[in-house]
């Protein structure tokens, strides 16, 4: 099974509160966007973002250039279907992140769960090779730390901690902050992550 047959299997298969990764308000990584002071039209994308409500709370504080991408078109005609008629103001792509292609440069990119996902050399320099090219200002990031889980959703992760994150993403980016914060999954098991927010270095 391909990983894209993987995720559309899982999202065809299980609503939200059977995942572990569903967060009724994704209140850490809108605290780490909050900081960054963004203008409403700055090009924002999630990385990964599925059906996550992140999209929601954007819209709700009048961002108006929000991109979601995800490997699952399932993940993201659910998030379609419950936005209704505020889908239309959101740019939805169906990618790998490995394959994206970017058309625009990014103020900020948000992943929360993806990067961890790959577990290859080669995966993770594509990952970072296509961040280097289309941010131009802030990232955001968020994995399973070390003492967070080894598999999600039956696939094997990478752990990272802040220096970890930090090492990955010297090359183009400069860290602003790190946290680790324990994730309470819908079945009230923790997850423990690690989130770092980080600058492009030309700015």
């Amino acid at each position: 099974m391909t990983n894209k047959q993987h995720w559309e299997k899982v999202y065809t298969e299980k609503q939200p509160h059977e995942v572990s990764w569903t967060q009724e308000v994704p209140e850490t990584s809108l605290a780490f966007i909050r900081e960054f002071n963004l203008p409403k039209n700055a090009n924002i994308i999630d990385i990964g973002g599925g059906d996550s409500k992140l999209v929601d709370f954007l819209l709700q504080e009048d961002f108006q250039d929000i991109t979601v991408l995800d490997i699952s078109a399932q993940a993201l005609q659910r998030a379609q279907d419950r936005l209704g008629a505020q889908a239309g103001k959101v740019t939805w792509i169906v990618s790998d992140i490995t394959d994206f292609k970017p058309s625009k440069r990014y103020d900020l990119w948000h992943d929360r769960a993806t990067f961890h996902f790959l577990t290859s050399d080669q995966q993770i320099e594509k990952y970072l090779e296509i961040a280097r090219l289309s941010v131009n200002g802030f990232l955001t990031i968020g994995t399973f730390s070390h003492d967070g889980p080894t598999k999600c959703s039956g696939l094997e992760i990478r752990q990272y901690n802040e220096e970890d994150l930090q090492e990955r993403l010297s090359e183009g980016f400069t860290k602003i902050r790190c946290i680790t914060e324990d994730h309470v999954t819908p079945f009230k098991t923790m997850q423990n992550f690690t989130f770092c927010s980080f600058k492009t270095k030309h700015n």
